[in-house]
């Protein structure tokens, strides 16, 4: 009766580490920033950014980018999918795009730069891990200290 009952916990935890490694790959969230920017790759190689990108998440709207531009989205899990319209000029025709891809697992925050993209870079040149840009503080501030229950001195 002890190996039966000692199994049975056996098994238990193996289900409940099993679940736990699937929620983790899941329900892992990440912050999708996107860039409608011209970048250059390491080849030397120019992705234009066009006059303006309408990007669709999970059926909402993320963001209409003009050149220049930043949007973003939040999802959760691994796979990622997107439905871009894309104007090249202005008063031209919109064309549509269907993108999808694997998220970084060890990123948070990730910025896609939409034309490199699209253009068919490499994951290294359209994808960047996203890090905030430290606050400064004013080091010229002087604190002053004063000491209210001061006593008189005695002369």
């Amino acid at each position: 009766m002890k190996k039966r009952t000692f199994l049975i916990r056996i098994l238990f935890v193996a289900v409940l580490i099993g679940i736990a490694a699937v929620m983790c790959v899941i329900g892992r969230g990440h912050t999708v920033y996107f860039d409608n920017k011209t970048v250059t790759g390491p080849d030397g190689t120019v992705y234009e950014a066009p006059y303006q990108i309408q990007v669709f998440v999970e059926d909402e709207s993320a963001g209409k980018l003009k050149e220049g531009d930043r949007g973003m989205a939040s999802v959760m899990g691994q796979d990622f999918k997107m439905i871009l319209h894309i104007t090249p000029e202005k008063d031209a025709k919109k064309v549509g795009s269907a993108v999808s891809f694997k998220l970084p697992y060890n990123m948070d925050g990730v910025i896609i730069n939409l034309p490199a993209l699209l253009g068919g870079a490499p994951e290294d040149v359209y994808m960047e891990e996203f890090v905030p840009a430290p606050v400064e503080e004013d080091e010229d501030e002087e604190v002053v200290v004063t000491d209210e229950f001061e006593m008189p001195s005695e002369e």
